[in-house]
């Protein structure tokens, strides 16, 4: 159930029998020659809405743009401060939470993400104590990144190796071509991408990998292995949220 798709009543029915709710969010940043832009939101939505049919739950809109300063050496590529995605962060929980949702589960797309929400998380924790927000029961934050389960694990190596890479991966071209076959991109590339070596600045970041990919090598990517992916990833995680839901109950 997408939350922009449904309307004031039927969010009201929901949370008669469940304040769970998943926010896919994700990036909008290069993958490279065949990657696109929106690859680091288009996983995490896509896999959210499989997650929301598996489990039952509300989806709410993606948050597609994130930590993506070192990117900006790539046309296109967009980024939020953390300072304000931390708001963006706040703002959405504490809307939701007004009207009855307390167990909120991130699902990201990006790993420049991941300590961001993290300090979202304490922001909000910091509110809700020194606040005292007033709430049904204590709200609860979680998230996961939608490659996390073992079994995303697995299936990328067995298909790739180490070929999978480390940006603009072999894993989310698929998944991206899978949910998007009529915006597949066909480049040949002549081999692996460079091997991670850091990354500072932008500038640092096209010097380092001249095409956008860190240890990739895309060209492997196909829509079936991203159905894969999707099936894989929305079972591992049916399990995980259902679980996160039962928490503190």
């Amino acid at each position: 159930m997408q939350l922009h798709l449904s309307t004031w009543q039927e969010v009201e029915t929901y949370l008669k029998r469940s304040t769970g709710i998943i926010l896919p969010i994700g990036s909008t940043e290069q993958h490279g020659p065949n990657g696109l832009i929106g690859t680091d939101a288009i996983c995490p939505e896509v896999v959210a809405k499989g997650l929301g049919e598996a489990a039952d739950a509300m989806v709410a809109p993606t948050i597609s743009v994130g930590i993506a300063q070192h990117h900006l050496g790539f046309s296109g590529s967009m980024c939020l401060r953390p300072s304000t995605l931390i708001a963006v962060m706040r703002d959405s929980v504490i809307s939701l939470a007004k009207h009855g949702f307390d167990r909120f589960f991130f699902l990201n797309g990006h790993g420049g993400n991941i300590a961001t929400i993290h300090a979202a998380f304490a922001e909000i924790y910091s509110d809700i104590s020194l606040e005292a927000w007033d709430s049904k029961r204590p709200i609860r934050l979680t998230s996961r990144n939608w490659w996390d389960g073992k079994g995303v694990r697995e299936l990328g190596k067995k298909l790739y190796g180490d070929d999978e890479g480390d940006h603009a991966t072999c894993s989310e071209v698929s998944l991206t071509q899978y949910a998007y076959p009529e915006s597949i991109k066909n480049v040949n590339f002549e081999s692996r991408a460079p091997a991670y070596s850091g990354i500072y600045d932008a500038d640092d970041y096209r010097r380092r990998y001249p095409d956008g990919r860190i240890g990739s090598l895309p060209s492997l990517s196909t829509p079936e292995h991203g159905r894969q992916f999707y099936e894989t990833a929305v079972e591992n995680l049916t399990v995980v949220y259902n679980d996160f839901l039962k928490e503190d109950r």
